[in-house]
């Protein structure tokens, strides 16, 4: 069944009634709670989308520096249980890196709140991190505080255009040796076309420009922006995590796919020309079942199977 609640209240009348709840909208429960530009902080419920909350933050200049394809149609609520990232990832971490409260309704409808609405708060257990990536299974997120930065001054993405794997694994070596500092160091390979290095510097002015002469004289000479994993995530069939430095031989192994490869972080989204082919990986019968901690925490949680299972 599908649970629409008005508000947090009634959504903990509803959930300890339901037999299985397969989908949630929170699209009532969206209120920015709280926003303090001094403290950079701000409390937001799990409702609203990820693209009203960067605007409300925008107009103080700050942001959440988190960047998933689709922010208009991602909740907060989402955003969390899918612990989703996008690009810039590799220069500012995921999601989990600027959470510093959160508010869960348990199956049996209680409220829980773990964290608080400063950033040095550390009290008791960090239940933060076992909700971020949960997909829903043990709790509803239905509020969640985070840490902020101020918006750069100046952001540039470069690319290059590689003749061959061996180019790319050239190219990245050279940029690990150098004085750069990335926030962006993604490499894709759309459409069956050559594959493209792309770094992105953001940051003071005379900084981002410092480092984006410095990038061009090692061959990263085209403008570029953040089109191509917008447009690519939504198609992909699986993902792949590797080590970072394993990033460019995992990549050659995939003769048959499309991919966008967050080369500084070892993951990559793969969209495969012939899927129906392919064995393992996401909706595949060979995907192995969720391991016994997450089985164990799975049921200390929501003992009553109410909620989607892993």
């Amino acid at each position: 069944m599908t649970l629409t609640p008005n508000s947090i209240d009634q959504l903990r009348e509803q959930l300890p009634k339901a037999k299985v709840v397969e989908a949630m909208d929170l699209s009532a429960i969206g209120d920015l709670i709280e926003h303090v530009p001094e403290d950079m902080t701000a409390t937001a419920q799990a409702g609203m989308t990820l693209g009203d909350f960067q605007t409300q933050l925008t107009q103080q200049n700050q942001w959440l520096p988190v960047d998933p394809p689709c922010p208009a149609n991602r909740s907060i609520g989402a955003l969390l249980a899918g612990n989703a990232s996008g690009p810039r990832r590799f220069g500012f971490g995921t999601v989990r890196d600027w959470l510093i409260g959160i508010a869960v309704v348990l199956p049996d409808g209680r409220l829980v709140r773990n964290g608080g609405k400063v950033v040095k708060n550390v009290a008791g257990f960090d239940l933060c991190k076992l909700f971020i990536g949960s997909r829903g299974t043990l709790g509803v997120i239905v509020e969640a505080t985070f840490k902020l930065l101020p918006k750069p001054e100046a952001e540039v993405f470069l690319k290059k255009k590689c003749t061959s794997f061996d180019d790319a694994e050239q190219s990245l070596e050279q940029l690990w040796e150098s004085d750069l500092q990335p926030h962006v160091l993604d490499l894709h390979r759309l459409n069956g076309q050559p594959v493209n290095f792309v770094a992105g510097f953001a940051g003071a002015r005379a900084d981002v420009e410092s480092q984006a002469k410095a990038a061009r004289k090692l061959g990263l000479q085209s403008e570029a922006n953040l089109d191509y994993d917008a447009t690519f995530r939504p198609t992909a069939h699986v993902t792949e995590s590797v080590a970072p430095a394993d990033t460019i031989n995992c990549l050659r192994s995939m003769n048959d796919c499309d991919f966008v490869a967050r080369a500084g972080n070892g993951v990559a989204y793969v969209r495969h020309h012939h899927p129906e082919s392919f064995k393992g990986g996401i909706g595949n019968d060979l995907v192995p079942g969720p391991p016994a901690l997450q089985t164990r925490i799975k049921n200390i949680f929501d003992p009553k199977g109410i909620l989607s299972t892993l």
